[in-house]
Protein backbone atom coordinates (compact mmCIF):
# COMPACT_ATOMS: atom_id res chain seq x y z
CA UNK A 1 0.00 0.00 0.00
CA UNK A 2 2.89 2.36 0.64
CA UNK A 3 3.67 1.85 -3.68
CA UNK A 4 0.95 4.58 -4.89
CA UNK A 5 1.29 7.70 -6.84
CA UNK A 6 1.74 9.51 -3.19
CA UNK A 7 5.05 10.97 -2.27
CA UNK A 8 5.76 11.92 1.49
CA UNK A 9 5.92 15.14 0.72
CA UNK A 10 5.43 18.65 3.04
CA UNK A 11 1.70 18.17 4.38
CA UNK A 12 1.24 14.85 3.75
CA UNK A 13 0.20 12.25 6.06
CA UNK A 14 1.23 8.84 5.90
CA UNK A 15 1.08 5.33 8.07
CA UNK A 16 3.86 5.14 10.78
CA UNK A 17 4.99 1.69 11.43
CA UNK A 18 7.90 -0.40 13.00
CA UNK A 19 10.52 -1.58 10.63
CA UNK A 20 8.31 -4.27 9.16
CA UNK A 21 6.20 -3.84 6.08
CA UNK A 22 2.43 -4.45 6.39
CA UNK A 23 2.92 -2.98 11.00
CA UNK A 24 1.15 0.31 10.41
CA UNK A 25 -2.07 0.50 12.17
CA UNK A 26 -3.34 3.57 14.03
CA UNK A 27 -0.37 6.13 14.47
CA UNK A 28 0.12 8.39 11.72
CA UNK A 29 2.60 11.34 10.98
CA UNK A 30 2.60 14.69 9.01
CA UNK A 31 5.31 15.45 6.83
CA UNK A 32 6.52 18.94 8.17
CA UNK A 33 9.44 18.73 5.35
CA UNK A 34 9.59 17.10 2.26
CA UNK A 35 10.36 13.06 2.99
CA UNK A 36 10.62 11.13 -0.08
CA UNK A 37 13.24 8.73 1.41
CA UNK A 38 10.37 7.55 3.24
CA UNK A 39 8.64 6.98 -0.25
CA UNK A 40 8.74 2.94 -1.55
CA UNK A 41 10.95 1.89 -4.09
CA UNK A 42 13.19 -1.06 -4.92
CA UNK A 43 14.86 -1.35 -2.03
CA UNK A 44 12.60 0.19 0.79
CA UNK A 45 8.82 -1.12 1.29
CA UNK A 46 8.42 2.52 2.11
CA UNK A 47 5.85 4.40 4.42
CA UNK A 48 1.86 4.89 2.79
CA UNK A 49 0.62 8.23 2.65
CA UNK A 50 -3.14 8.35 2.67
CA UNK A 51 -3.74 12.40 2.69
CA UNK A 52 -2.20 15.70 3.23
CA UNK A 53 -3.35 19.05 5.23
CA UNK A 54 -5.23 21.29 2.89
CA UNK A 55 -5.64 24.05 5.73
CA UNK A 56 -3.36 24.80 8.92
CA UNK A 57 0.16 24.13 7.53
CA UNK A 58 1.08 27.45 9.88
CA UNK A 59 -0.04 25.00 12.94
CA UNK A 60 2.42 22.08 11.74
CA UNK A 61 5.36 24.88 11.29
CA UNK A 62 4.17 25.48 15.33
CA UNK A 63 4.65 22.37 16.33
CA UNK A 64 8.25 21.60 14.84
CA UNK A 65 9.44 24.22 17.06
CA UNK A 66 8.36 23.29 20.32
CA UNK A 67 11.01 22.25 22.86
CA UNK A 68 11.66 18.50 22.83
CA UNK A 69 13.84 16.21 25.10
CA UNK A 70 14.72 12.63 25.35
CA UNK A 71 13.18 10.22 27.55
CA UNK A 72 13.55 6.07 28.41
CA UNK A 73 10.31 4.12 28.91
CA UNK A 74 10.92 0.25 29.89
CA UNK A 75 14.21 0.26 28.67
CA UNK A 76 13.75 2.05 24.87
CA UNK A 77 15.10 5.63 24.45
CA UNK A 78 12.53 7.66 22.36
CA UNK A 79 14.22 10.90 21.15
CA UNK A 80 12.84 14.30 19.83
CA UNK A 81 9.79 13.98 22.49
CA UNK A 82 7.43 17.14 23.26
CA UNK A 83 8.19 18.52 26.66
CA UNK A 84 4.65 19.70 26.67
CA UNK A 85 2.29 17.08 25.03
CA UNK A 86 0.73 18.39 21.71
CA UNK A 87 -2.60 17.81 21.17
CA UNK A 88 -4.62 17.47 18.21
CA UNK A 89 -7.92 18.84 19.13
CA UNK A 90 -9.97 18.25 16.20
CA UNK A 91 -9.45 16.56 12.63
CA UNK A 92 -12.37 16.82 9.49
CA UNK A 93 -11.78 14.38 6.64
CA UNK A 94 -12.53 15.73 3.20
CA UNK A 95 -13.43 13.64 0.03
CA UNK A 96 -11.87 15.37 -2.68
CA UNK A 97 -13.36 13.98 -6.13
CA UNK A 98 -10.91 12.36 -8.15
CA UNK A 99 -9.47 14.35 -11.27
CA UNK A 100 -10.93 12.87 -14.43
CA UNK A 101 -9.69 13.03 -17.70
CA UNK A 102 -13.00 13.46 -19.30
CA UNK A 103 -14.14 17.21 -19.70
CA UNK A 104 -16.38 19.31 -18.51
CA UNK A 105 -19.06 19.55 -20.28
CA UNK A 106 -20.42 22.61 -21.40
CA UNK A 107 -23.61 24.32 -19.69
CA UNK A 108 -26.50 23.90 -22.07
CA UNK A 109 -27.44 26.95 -23.60
CA UNK A 110 -29.93 29.16 -22.21
CA UNK A 111 -33.55 28.86 -23.83
CA UNK A 112 -34.67 32.47 -25.68
CA UNK A 113 -38.10 33.56 -26.04
CA UNK A 114 -39.40 33.30 -29.23
CA UNK A 115 -39.83 36.22 -30.90
CA UNK A 116 -43.48 37.95 -30.85
CA UNK A 117 -44.99 38.38 -33.90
Amino acid sequence: EAATSLSNTRGTIAMARTNQPDSATSEFFINHADNKFLDASKSSDGYAVFGYVIDGLSVLDAIATVATHSVTVHGTKFDDVPKTPVVIESIQRVVVPEPTSEPTPEPAPRPTAAPKP
